[in-house]
């Protein structure tokens, strides 16, 4: 039987504001310690696009049903063999974690009817991958003066052996670097809103 409280409820996960990335590295790092799931499920997805501009919906930092524009947001997907992939986004005013479908239908919505400069791109990273190779010293919060944008994370810096700041890579949508697969918005749901095995299957090269 598939557990469904495979993370800490939303308000006991490890959360900062406006580090999106490590929240999600957290989350992974919480299943993978606690073995709540197989971590063969989870994927990384970082939205974003060549310009860096990405509407969403479903905000907490949303005013009405207008989109938050984000320079990039993440979130992690649960794909399951016998059930719906769910989607655990700690930003979203909709339920934690929800459903692929009610995320895709009220938070992501569609490209169709905006302008070309805000259409999504995703890097969907399998979790094992994102939790071996991420690496961030965070100097992307930080403003011309050295000063934080945001407060950053009580916890140590997230590295690896070999790097310190790699942000940037998952961040680009180009299929030529990083790990994982790119995707436009269509062939991401596409993929991921049909057949929960066989997107498992697709999304698995890192």
């Amino acid at each position: 039987m598939e557990r469904d409280d495979i993370t800490p409820s939303r308000e006991n996960c490890v959360y900062t504001s406006c580090y999106c990335e490590e929240n999600v590295w957290k989350l992974c790092e919480f299943v993978r310690t606690e073995r709540t799931a197989l971590l063969e499920e989870l994927y990384v997805v970082f939205i974003s696009n060549e310009n860096r501009m990405v509407p969403l919906w479903k905000q907490k930092s949303g005013r009405g049903d207008r989109p938050v524009i984000w320079d990039y947001h993440v979130v992690l997907l649960q794909v399951r063999l016998h059930s719906s992939s769910l989607v655990y986004d700690l930003d979203t005013e909709l339920s934690f974690p929800c459903s692929l479908k009610l995320y895709s239908d009220q938070a992501l919505r569609s490209d169709h009817n905006i302008k070309p400069a805000y259409h999504r791109k995703l890097r969907v990273v399998p979790a094992d991958s994102f939790l071996l190779n991420f690496a961030s010293d965070r100097s992307h919060m930080k403003d011309s003066e050295g000063s934080w944008r945001m407060p950053p994370p009580p916890y140590p810096p997230i590295r690896t052996t070999e790097c310190q700041m790699n942000l940037d890579v998952f961040i680009s949508m180009s299929p030529a670097v990083g790990w994982g697969r790119v995707f436009s918005l269509d062939d991401f749901l596409l993929r991921h809103s049909s057949s929960s095995s066989s997107a498992a299957a697709s999304s698995s090269s890192s």
